[in-house]
């Protein structure tokens, strides 16, 4: 599905690279976990899995098709569902109205289906009061269960997510991770997971630790 050509990233050195020609896939169906120490250039790496930042060097692909091609608006818009650790949620809505809008905009099979918004906004542990508050009102934690729902309602085949336990308890992050699972594996998604936490790693089907500029594949 996802694949990365000889992908390089620096910010002003080229020979201070983040990581250098680098060669990975993604396949749909499976979980990944991106692992390394702080600052290693992890979330780097998924702004470009994502279409968020263009490679200095190398390309990636998706369906055999550079991603450049494609044009990186269309990319994230129809391909790419991301969550992110400061969960971008539109603070002016509720929570449900930030999954309804989201389906509008990415047009998916759901578009327009408030039922199948909030049935997973309570599959993540919302209750019908807090569905319907402004997230601002609602816990860091509660924000950022209504950005993985909101992730999880669209259609996308690729699921990026930076961090998305972050905020989580322990019994709330295994649920989770528990449903990206699903998403992968039953819904034959493609899920990149950027995390610090070995438990989260240890629970995705493919682990990528990212340690001297190079990847290595763990699991």
């Amino acid at each position: 599905m996802l694949k990365t050509k000889d992908l390089s990233y620096w910010y002003t050195d080229k020979n201070d690279a983040l990581f250098k020609d680098v060669n990975l896939e993604f396949e749909a169906g499976k979980s990944y976990a991106i692992v390394g120490q702080s600052g290693s250039g992890k979330t780097t790496l998924v702004s470009l899995l994502a279409g968020l930042d263009k490679p200095r060097a190398g390309a990636i692909e998706f369906d055999g098709q550079d991603i450049a091609k494609i044009g990186l608006p269309n990319f994230r818009r129809r391909d790419v569902s991301i969550v992110f650790q400061a969960y971008n949620l539109f603070t002016y809505m509720t929570a449900l109205e930030n999954l309804m809008s989201a389906l509008a905009i990415t047009g998916g099979k759901h578009k327009n289906d408030r039922e199948y918004a909030r049935s997973m906004l309570r599959k993540l542990g919302l209750t019908e009061e807090q569905i319907g508050k402004n997230v601002q009102k609602l816990s860091g934690g509660q924000q950022q269960r209504v950005a993985i729902a909101r992730t999880m309602v669209c259609d996308a085949p690729l699921v990026v997510a930076d961090e998305p336990t972050g905020n989580l308890d322990e019994d709330n992050t295994k649920e989770v991770i528990g449903l990206f699972q699903n998403i992968a594996h039953e819904q034959n998604k493609c899920v990149i997971i950027v995390t610090h936490e070995p438990d989260v790693a240890a629970q995705c089907d493919v682990v990528l630790r990212l340690a001297h500029h190079e990847f290595t594949v763990e699991k």
